[in-house]
């Protein structure tokens, strides 16, 4: 397929996410199945338009002069594909799969429109909404931060050290522009990718099948170093999920201690089996039910809720997300996250840790979420969050957003990751 056609196709998939308000991996993959014909290069190109025109889905729109697919189509390519409109409608021309050409009226629009003149929220290409809620969070920096979560991601990896180094992975994968992560001690970054190319596909490497690395955002294993889970600790992930942090933990204890991976949604630690099983993990048991944590009361040096959340954080990765978000939804996700912490801590021992962690940007999921906690239980006070983050980050400190008495803040603008939360309450007694 041509680049017209990639276009059309694209056009046709956001038309569908909008008109039946569903997931954007849905929506490419059902038009993968009816389109046989299109090879793997072309899927890949269609989904770049289509997340690329999510995640620039004010600006796109605003540049074109219109909401519509066709419009932030046609937006994506001339913000992230480095086209003209004249380039464009050159490639366009005589190609029958495409689209019509900018007409005269929309190539008028975008000869006089500056994006950097564009309203803030615009710029920050965000629902109206959620623009006070990164106003809140981010101060005068938030229409920075809203575009840089507008923007492609990273591939992340982590060294799974029961098994390999870093240095050997990057071996392994070379010819992926693999390196070091920035901050994540056993973080590896391949950097995003650019126009129609796509990322290479490492859970089929040997290295990935033999449990050499797992695939997770650089922000999720700087939480799981923060933690400063130990060998010989007994800790409690409690919304464990498919295990990423589980298993970061577990290898950062050395197999030693018990970690116990929790998750009330049953079908949601499905995965975690096949990854124990690969990673060479042996000191991981999956709790499925409320009544396995009962004997756990009172006994754990470290309990971790990574808590469900508005996933407001990954935006990069999931921007569908963004627009199918409500304030009733953040509301919902508020009273789940109180009350998971109005249990969870009671697992707690006396001088261990309660770690809350959110893939959440917005201050009412985070510090206030944190400070509420505080006003309702008593016997929990916060670490020195700026020595927590020197011990691991020496000389880093401007990079995060930190707080000493509400926590740590990890976003896509400061250090590069998903918008992550971190916070750790000392039990007194």
């Amino acid at each position: 397929m041509r680049l017209g056609g990639r276009l059309a196709a694209a056009i046709e998939v956001l038309e569908d996410i909008e008109q039946r308000h569903r997931p954007a991996a849905d929506a490419l993959k059902d038009w993968g199945l009816s389109h046989r014909f299109a090879g793997a290069g072309d899927r890949a190109a269609i989904g770049n338009i289509v997340y690329d025109g999510l995640r620039r889905k004010r600006s796109a729109g605003w540049l074109v002069g219109d909401e519509t697919p066709r419009a932030i189509g046609f937006g994506a390519l001339l913000l992230e594909w480095r086209e003209t409109p004249e380039t464009l409608n050159t490639t366009l021309e005589g190609d029958r799969f495409a689209p019509p050409p900018l007409s005269a009226d929309e190539l008028a629009t975008i000869a006089s429109r500056d994006l950097a003149q564009a309203p803030d929220v615009v710029r920050a290409d965000c629902p109206d909404w959620c623009a006070p809620l990164l106003e809140q969070a981010f101060g005068a920096d938030w229409v920075a931060e809203g575009a840089a979560l507008a923007s492609r991601p990273p591939l992340d990896l982590r060294v799974n050290t029961l098994k390999a180094d870093r240095e050997k992975i990057i071996a392994e994968l070379a010819g992926t522009n693999a390196a070091p992560a920035a901050l994540a001690t056993n973080g590896i970054r391949i950097p995003p990718i650019d126009g129609s190319g796509r990322h290479p596909n490492v859970q089929s490497e040997p290295a990935f099948q033999d449990g050499w690395f797992e695939v997770q955002d650089e922000g999720s294993q700087i939480a799981a170093e923060l933690a400063e889970a130990k060998p010989g600790m007994q800790v409690l992930d409690y919304c464990a999920g498919a295990g990423g942090k589980t298993l970061a933990l577990s290898a950062t204890m050395e197999n030693r201690g018990q970690i116990f991976a929790h998750d009330v949604e049953r079908q949601r630690l499905n995965p975690i089996f096949d990854r124990i099983r690969r990673s060479d993990n042996r000191n991981v048991q999956v709790l499925a039910g409320p009544a396995d944590l009962a004997d756990l009361e009172g006994r754990m040096d470290i309990v971790l809720i990574d808590a469900p959340c508005t996933g407001s954080g990954t935006w990069r990765r999931r921007p569908d997300a963004k627009w199918r978000l409500n304030r009733h939804q953040l509301d919902v996700r508020r009273g789940e996250q109180a009350m998971i912490l109005d249990t969870a801590h009671a697992n707690v021992k006396p001088g261990g840790l309660l770690v809350y962690v959110t893939c959440s940007i917005f201050e009412e999921e985070n510090c206030d979420q944190v400070a509420a906690f505080l006003a309702r239980r008593q016997g929990f006070e916060p670490v020195d969050h700026a020595a927590l983050w020197e011990r691991h980050f020496s000389g880093r400190a401007g990079v995060a957003r930190i707080d000493p008495a509400r926590g740590i803040s990890l976003t896509p603008g400061r250090t590069g990751t998903d918008g992550f939360f971190f916070a750790a309450l000392r039990r007194s007694g």
